[in-house]
């Protein structure tokens, strides 16, 4: 089938118009885009097109005040890759073996509609068309493709719905109940720090194109301090790491604050002006001296007692957080408590001083994103996706049809085992629409070609900073690949659903998100960015959120003391409490499985699970390796590089073990990210991980683990 006549024009106008295109010197068209994935960089790049219509060459946009020309390690092949890689999925395909053995033959794009319709209508018959579960996450975090016909054809065909709180939720609400937001100064503004706390955050993985931001504040004379419990390569080049252990980052705050306010150290007229619940807040400080703070987090009570006086005597001082430590039962709470920290030492009056975390609200205040979907029925019953595998494997009346895209939940989803049970259901029927042959799609009965980046329009948000960026199509879509949105269109077409939301067209949706009154957007048009390929929010240069208090929340200031919580039933000051699944939460667990496993994105080729499949990154990283202190192996006679098995109750992982000071003692740390098709014994690391929904955030618990360590064979480990 081929690409649809909307892609088409936006492909012709994006070649002909000399207002997007350049020529190279070799004549070569020149058409601008940027990076599709879930990363808080979000670059603007440049494709060059050779006359046959084929993409030669990918870059980084130089003009891009953070991208500067330079892409990750991860997408710098993203051409070679991803877009003409030889095991790209180019057609539809059914399954003809057992699930999870990849054994697929082609169809047509009919066949495949066709075949999907008849079992959608017939489970909505029998079922109800709540039988019938989405699964999706930010496989493109495009506004096009990542949040707009998904969510329309959803919810007109009155599908289960899912609740997508995997990342990002738990600390976003956390934050909020002490500042009335989840977001804080634009992170740009950390080149004017000079004290940085890079707070569970690998910012030189993860979020590469800040660091030359912070290395020019370091030039400046700002100290760097790395918050982690693993020595991460940010860690590395950090002027001072500090080891919590996992989990307690929460009383590391309140440590500090307890030693700013002992010493006098609190800036008594920002708090006296905007904030609410100073005395409530010092009474419970109280509890937290810095010998039971570091009793808690297993640091030194001086360690404590310095970085408190540090962040409150030097000026301006920053705390940058991404999504690093709210992955815990405790997760909201710790960054509600971290938040406070600004607060009273007044860091707000600062350019580069106060909180500079995730900046995605910025976007939604900017431009009408409620535009994108339509609103959802709460009376249709919802799945959180953290707990996909109990979904699939308990949930009644069951799900009977699961359609996945822009996700891989057999490497992403945490209790793996759980997971692959329920893909593996013979009475599952399972779509996937994907670029290549994921563990997830090997389960699948059909699986559908969908596009890369450089064959789609979108325009791209991004919650790392405030560029809003247009991505053009730089080449047709290869084979019978679809987007996202023209899935959703052909698929509304099959289920009957003729509604004008559905059949709108990729660059009115786009157009539509650029009509916004909001100042910040003003003079950001589609023609504009036609012409820029990306525009800041029109936010002031020397933009202090807090300076003079302006905190949206219900008293106007930060709330140490939050009614809100106290009506929820909740704890309303900061406070720490350890996770259900902790040495200091559950001892008798610990008992049996006394390491604390900490599963971070500490792959340099790898982003989340997206580049796990494909062989240049799977050779550049090699394999999975667990981090492991010399004390906690030598206890089990464990030697480096020796094969050990990583276990609990939930699951066995093998890997080679490396033995070192890259993790505390009681604590062992594996990358997340592989898939379980490439890692050695067939499982990766959520084999381990729990599913459990945090009540405060909904989003999850599975950094809370506990597991042991032991050579192979291990003694009556679980299957």
């Amino acid at each position: 089938m081929n690409a649809p006549a909307s892609l088409k024009l936006a492909l012709r106008r994006a070649i002909c118009s000399s207002r997007v295109v350049s020529t190279s010197t070799n004549g070569q068209a020149v058409v601008r885009g940027a990076c599709p994935h879930d990363c808080p960089d979000t670059c603007a790049w440049e494709v060059s097109v050779g006359r046959d219509g084929r993409a030669t060459r990918l870059v980084g946009d130089k003009r891009h005040p953070l991208t500067r020309g330079g892409l990750c390690a991860k997408v710098n092949s993203y051409l070679e890759d991803r877009v003409y890689s030889p095991d790209r999925l180019l057609h539809p395909l059914r399954r003809v073996g057992t699930k999870g053995a990849g054994e697929f033959e082609r169809i047509s794009w009919d066949v495949a509609l066709g075949k999907i319709g008849e079992r959608w209508r017939a489970i909505i018959a029998a079922h109800g068309a709540d039988a019938i579960l989405p699964y999706s996450y930010m496989g493109t975090q495009g506004m096009v493709h990542g949040m707009a016909m998904d969510s329309r054809f959803f919810v007109r065909l009155g599908a289960a719905r899912l609740e997508r709180t995997i990342c990002g939720d738990n600390g976003q609400a956390g934050v909020a109940a002490t500042l009335g937001t989840d977001t804080g100064f634009d992170p740009e503004d950390l080149e004017h720090s000079r004290l940085i706390l890079l707070w569970g955050t690998n910012t030189v993985v993860t979020n590469l194109h800040l660091w030359p931001v912070i290395q020019r504040a370091r030039k400046a004379g700002a100290q760097v301090v790395v918050i982690d419990p693993v020595r991460t390569r940010t860690a590395q080049s950090a002027d001072q790491h500090i080891r919590p252990m996992p989990g307690t980052d929460a009383a590391l705050a309140l440590g500090m604050m307890h030693v700013i306010i002992a010493e006098g150290l609190q800036d008594d007229d920002y708090v006296e002006r905007y904030t609410l619940g100073f005395n409530a807040l010092r009474e419970r400080l109280e509890q937290f001296s810095p010998d039971r703070a570091a009793a808690l987090t297993g640091l030194g009570a001086d360690t404590i007692v310095e970085l408190a006086r540090r962040f409150a005597t030097i000026r301006p001082a920053a705390i940058r957080t991404l999504v690093g430590m709210e992955h815990r039962r405790n997760g909201a709470m710790t960054f509600r408590t971290i938040a406070c920290l600004p607060a009273l030492t007044g860091a707000w009056r600062d350019r580069g001083g106060g909180l500079a975390g995730m900046v995605g609200r910025r976007m939604r205040v900017a431009l009408p994103m409620e535009r994108l979907g339509l609103p959802e029925d709460p009376a249709i019953r919802s799945v959180n996706m953290l707990q996909i595998g109990r979904a699939l494997t308990a949930l009644e009346p069951p799900i009977r049809s699961l359609i996945v895209y822009s996700a891989n939940p057999a490497a992403i989803a945490p209790n793996q085992n759980a997971v692959l049970t329920g893909l593996a259901r013979e009475d599952l029927f399972t779509v996937v629409h994907e670029q290549f042959m994921t563990d997830t799609a090997r389960y699948a009965d059909i699986v559908l070609p969908a596009t890369t980046q450089l064959e789609q329009l979108d325009l791209m948000y991004s919650w790392g900073h405030l560029y809003v960026s247009l991505n053009l199509p730089a080449i047709e879509p290869r084979g019978e690949a679809v987007s996202n949105a023209e899935l959703f269109r052909r698929l509304a077409r099959e289920m009957g659903l003729d509604t004008p939301e559905l059949r709108e067209s990729d660059e009115d949706i786009v157009r539509s998100m650029l009509v916004g009154e909001h100042p910040w957007a003003r003079g950001i048009t589609y023609e504009r960015l036609l012409t820029e390929g990306w525009v800041k929010l029109g936010i002031p240069a020397d933009f202090r959120p807090h300076a003079h208090g302006d905190f949206p929340t219900p008293s106007g200031r930060c709330e140490f003391f939050s009614q809100a919580l106290n009506e929820a039933g909740q704890d309303a000051l900061p406070n720490y409490e350890p996770g259900e699944e902790t040495a200091a939460g559950n001892p008798a667990l610990a008992e049996r499985f006394p390491l604390s496993l900490v599963t971070a994105k500490t792959a340099l080729h790898f982003l989340n699970s997206s580049y796990s499949g494909l062989p240049r990154h799977l050779r550049a990283e090699k394999e999975p390796l667990l981090d492991i202190s010399s004390e906690d192996a030598a206890a089990r006679g464990i030697q480096d590089g020796e094969r050990v098995c990583i276990f609990n109750d939930r699951g066995t992982v093998e890997m080679r073990a490396t033995v070192g000071d890259r993790v505390r003692n009681g604590v062992v740390s594996m990358p997340s990210g592989w898939w379980a098709s490439h890692s050695p014994g067939g499982r990766s690391a959520n084999a381990l991980t729990r599913d459990g929904v945090a009540p405060w955030g909904r989003g999850g618990d599975f950094h809370d683990t506990l597991v042991e360590v032991a050579r192979r064979p291990t003694p009556a480990a679980p299957a």
